[in-house]
């Protein structure tokens, strides 16, 4: 898989150039996100009423107390932007689609406070039929919290460019 992140635009200049091209993508290969993100309430309450989930256990402290979370429990759409969107800068920022997401599993709760952390595997690759000059790449990524525990998973296929000089 290609590492570095810049390339050189002129002697002692340099631009940021992230995100995978197709030939880069390796299956088996595993890419750990960073930084973590850390879960705060404002996250929370502001993606929730954005998505009109107006479910009590995501907005209503004293309502989300009386349930077997004993507090507020995040929003299980706002896990799964932050988690997907902590994998663009290397696995979707050259793409030309997202094509999917599959298999989206909700395993344990997110709260307030929680840092999440995601890694991806590589699991498949192909040509494109239809787009010489593309490829489709599907990726499993895993959401995790602070403490290793795994509080979301999916699948994603991605329509990313081939390097030009390879076309």
């Amino acid at each position: 898989m290609r590492t570095n992140s810049f390339r050189t635009v002129a002697p002692g200049t340099y631009r940021e150039d992230g995100g995978l091209e197709y030939e880069d993508f390796v299956p088996g290969e595993v890419v750990e996100h960073r930084p973590g993100r850390t879960i705060t309430m404002t996250d929370n309450v502001w993606s929730s009423l954005l998505c009109l989930n107006q479910h009590p256990l995501h907005i209503d402290a004293v309502y989300a107390e009386q349930t077997g979370f004993g507090r507020i429990v995040v929003s299980s759409l706002v896990t799964f932007g932050i988690v997907n969107g902590m994998t663009v800068a290397t696995i979707s920022a050259k793409g030309v689609a997202n094509l999917g997401w599959d298999k989206v599993r909700l395993s344990a709760p997110v709260f307030v406070g929680d840092t999440l952390y995601a890694q991806t595997r590589i699991l498949a690759k192909r040509e494109s039929k239809t787009r010489p000059d593309e490829g489709i790449v599907t990726v499993h990524t895993t959401g995790l919290n602070q403490d290793g525990v795994t509080v979301i998973a999916f699948d994603r296929t991605v329509l990313v460019p081939r390097r030009k000089e390879d076309r």
